[in-house]
């Protein structure tokens, strides 16, 4: 069910049956339907959302010479989502387009791969930033090792993602059937002996991709949350008490500001990803239950609503980081900086080409005008 929209999977599961009895009912062969032409125009969009989004975080994260551990997390995950948008998106909208898959076995096979390897590196990466987050908070005298630790983390974050994903090169591969007609698509169908296996393998999949990274997650902000409500306490506590300045004044903004962000981080998580694997939970427990029970339409919702989380991470981890959204404010004054002088370029341009061409026009009227009172005289 992740791996593939629901009329897609249902060439995997009636294929051989088809091909092995012609008295029985045709099978019916996903078409372009409705719901899937506005899922293709709304990945569109999200795509282009995306791309803009992200590529202007990337830029606004460059913009500077030295580069926080923190804005490195930012980069790191801009990537990620910058794979989900240039390979999952289009590629998902172009499958829904033709219906069938026309790129070949070997395009099948990297692709799946590319596929859950983009996806697995978000997750990973949300991973990463939120044990940097607990890290900071709970530990903040360590800030100095903050960089090395993170180094190791994103590399872990990276190397996993693309071993986890190897399987998919081997699982997928290209099935054609030829009644009620030619039709070719990249599937599981073959790969497994029992079904079990399937179900454990996408129950493992599922695991990593999303329950997992909602577990640690939960810890990381829960603990946050706790460290803060400590802090609150004893300072309100020892109010009188001498502190240090930075003590008094940043940590305490900082915090609050960490938190703001991770509400903001696991509600987004939770709302964009849940819905989508709950009905792939059902699906892979209860595959005949979920028949004529649920829509194509509510697959291609869900699916897009998961999309739309890679176009709200730039916005989640930017706009509540100081550094990156001065440094993103900042690309955009000099936009509109370099759009003014262009502006006012052309305005002195065309304000010196007109009073150049006045007095000669002067002239001529005035020389006119002497030619007829010569005329008349």
């Amino acid at each position: 069910m992740n791996q593939s929209s629901k009329n897609r999977t249902q060439i995997q599961s009636s294929g051989s049956e088809v091909n092995s009895s012609y008295n029985r009912t045709a099978l019916q062969l996903p078409s372009f339907t409705t719901a899937a032409k506005v899922r293709v125009i709304i990945t569109f969009i999200l795509c282009g959302l995306s791309a803009f989004c992200n590529l202007a975080a990337l830029w606004a994260a460059n913009g500077h010479k030295r580069k926080s551990h923190v804005r490195v997390l930012i980069i790191n995950l801009t990537a990620a989502d910058l794979l989900v948008t240039f390979i999952v998106m289009p590629v998902d909208a172009v499958w829904n387009i033709t219906v069938q898959w026309l790129a070949g076995d070997l395009a099948c096979r990297l692709f799946m791969f590319l596929k859950l390897q983009a996806m697995y590196s978000c997750a990973f990466v949300t991973v990463v930033i939120s044990l940097d987050r607990q890290s900071a908070i709970l530990n903040p005298l360590a800030i100095n090792m903050a960089r090395e630790r993170n180094r190791t983390m994103l590399l872990v974050a990276w190397t996993m993602s693309i071993f986890f994903s190897i399987p998919q090169i081997f699982i997928f591969h290209n099935v054609t059937i030829t009644y009620p007609a030619n039709f070719t698509q990249c599937t599981t169908k073959g790969s497994f002996v029992y079904h079990w296996q399937e179900t454990a393998y996408n129950m493992f999949t599922f695991s990593c991709l999303f329950l997992l990274p909602l577990v640690i997650m939960i810890i990381c902000y829960t603990r946050i949350f706790i460290q803060i409500s400590k802090q609150m306490k004893k300072k309100d506590v020892s109010s009188d008490e001498p502190h240090l300045r930075c003590s008094k004044n940043n940590i305490p903004k900082a915090r609050m500001r960490t938190l703001k962000m991770s509400i903001v981080i696991v509600i987004c998580f939770i709302v964009c990803w849940t819905p989508y694997y709950l009905l792939g939970l059902w699906y892979w427990f209860f595959p005949d239950d979920l028949e004529g029970k649920v829509s194509h339409s509510l697959t291609h919702i869900l699916f897009i609503f998961g999309l739309f989380n890679a176009c709200l991470d730039p916005v989640i981890y930017g706009l509540f980081t100081i550094r990156f959204h001065r440094g993103l404010r900042n690309c955009c004054r000099k936009a509109t900086v370099m759009t003014g002088r262009e502006t006012d370029t052309v305005l002195s341009r065309s304000l010196k080409c007109t009073a150049a061409a006045l007095p000669s026009k002067r002239g001529t009227m005035s020389g006119e005008k002497e030619h007829r009172c010569e005329q008349k005289t």
